[in-house]
């Protein structure tokens, strides 16, 4: 571009211009002329160094283009910088919800029973005897039952009535309780109704309307009616 830029004029092109071409040397000589009237502040020595300056050409920059792949930088960054969790199928390969037969044992889950009996009492204010029923029962059903001593009172399978012990683990679906003979039960939440005991406060639950996981009940709106069917 720079080679194009000082290349002289062909001589037909300055005729039909009506222009004379110039020699380099008057081409130079009219150019210091110009810039000293131009800038009578700068010296022979600024100008000079002005006249050996390259000139720089700079590529057209689409904004469009540079704004996305300022995005998909940004984008790319933050990526790097989550970090990824397991997939579903991956936690199943990996077994990372299930006990180990040495750890099913009811003794162990005794202090975490502790804690969830500490952890109610606070949250529904110290379970005085004048407390209101209703509101307790409301924070009940919002409250975290992992350490809670659950009893299946009613169930559309009969085997599961009487089952009782400490909650483990919760899922959508299911309850996993250790009883205290160290086995492992998975109750199923629809068709069973749980009673839960604290401080003479019993508490139940009707699976079938608690089919939620724990992190999803503490949102929800939950409507009060006088009879629920299993």
């Amino acid at each position: 571009m720079e080679r194009l830029l000082q290349t002289s004029l062909p001589f037909a092109e300055a005729k039909l211009l009506g222009i004379t071409p110039q020699s380099k040397t008057q081409a130079e000589a009219f150019t210091k002329a110009f810039l000293s009237n131009s800038l009578p502040r700068l010296t022979e020595a600024n100008i000079q160094d002005m006249m050996l300056r390259k000139a720089v050409v700079l590529k057209y920059a689409n904004p469009k283009r540079t704004a996305n792949k300022r995005k998909l930088a940004e984008k790319q960054k933050r990526s790097r910088k989550k970090a990824k969790g397991l997939t579903a199928k991956q936690r199943r390969e990996m077994k990372v919800f299930e006990l180990k037969p040495e750890h099913q044992r009811y003794e162990l889950f005794l202090p975490l029973h502790d804690l969830w009996k500490q952890y109610i009492i606070d949250l529904c204010n110290g379970l005085k005897p004048d407390s209101n029923p209703e509101m307790i029962q409301i924070k009940m059903l919002k409250a975290d039952f992992h350490g809670a001593i659950m009893t299946v009172v009613k169930s559309k399978c009969p085997s599961y009535v009487g089952t009782t012990g400490i909650l483990v683990q919760e899922f959508k679906h299911v309850f996993k309780i250790i009883t205290k003979e160290d086995r492992l039960k998975v109750i199923p939440k629809r068709n069973s109704v749980f009673a839960i005991e604290v401080n003479g406060f019993v508490s139940h639950i009707y699976g079938s309307k608690f089919e939620l996981r724990s992190s999803e009940r503490s949102a929800k709106k939950f409507k009060y009616r006088g009879t629920t069917d299993l």
